[in-house]
């Protein structure tokens, strides 16, 4: 795997092309020729594209309790995922680098790792598809396209910023001048062991 020249604009473009293509297709498995990294980069995206539409049915006005509550059952899981494999980016980048002798231990640590990076452009990638469909609903009330017009240029002004952090964190870590670690997310609420409305009522059984 060669990770010396991935760019922040492969996962962007990834991202916005998986985006349009899932809201079409959403068995669509990605580019027949990427890169494993690039599959992994778009495994991650996934998990933050299913969560963002669960979401959104925990917020349907008609949703009963009961939906309700099986779609936070959803989200806890899918956030699992994303954050799982926001980490497994992390890891697969440090293997690597660690075969060229890098990071180099004596640089500056960054505070955020590309792996979480990765994360909020995943995000951002989200919020600006569904602010520019926004902007193209016909039957919205009058200023609606102004302000999400307005909202989407913020939203692409981030994420080209926080592209551009990424890319330099990556540079920079590949001529030895920072260096990032892998920041375990460590949720407790999935683990009944480490909740306690969990293992409290267990312990009253």
């Amino acid at each position: 795997m060669t990770l010396n020249m991935f760019t922040a604009s492969q996962i962007v473009a990834l991202h916005d092309q998986s985006t349009e293509r899932w809201h079409q297709d959403p068995g669509w498995l990605g580019p027949e020729d990427q890169t494993a990294w690039l599959r992994l980069v778009l495994f991650q995206h996934r998990a933050n594209f299913d969560l963002w539409h669960v979401e959104d049915e925990a917020r349907t006005p008609e949703a009963t309790d009961a939906q309700i509550a099986g779609v936070k059952r959803r989200v806890d899981e899918t956030n699992q995922r994303r954050n799982d494999l926001a980490e497994e980016l992390d890891r697969t980048l440090l293997e690597w680098l660690a075969t060229r002798g890098l990071p180099n231990a004596e640089a500056p640590l960054h505070s955020e790792s590309p792996g979480l990076i990765v994360d909020r452009l995943s995000i951002l990638a989200l919020k600006i598809y569904h602010t520019r469909q926004e902007t193209l609903r016909t039957e919205a009330p009058e200023g609606h396209a102004e302000r999400n017009i307005e909202r989407l240029g913020v939203l692409e002004e981030q994420r080209a910023d926080l592209a551009a952090c990424l890319d330099a964190l990556w540079q920079q870590t590949l001529a030895g001048a920072k260096r990032f670690k892998l920041y375990r997310q460590l949720k407790m609420y999935n683990d009944p062991s480490l909740n306690p409305a969990v293992y409290q009522k267990l312990a009253r059984e």
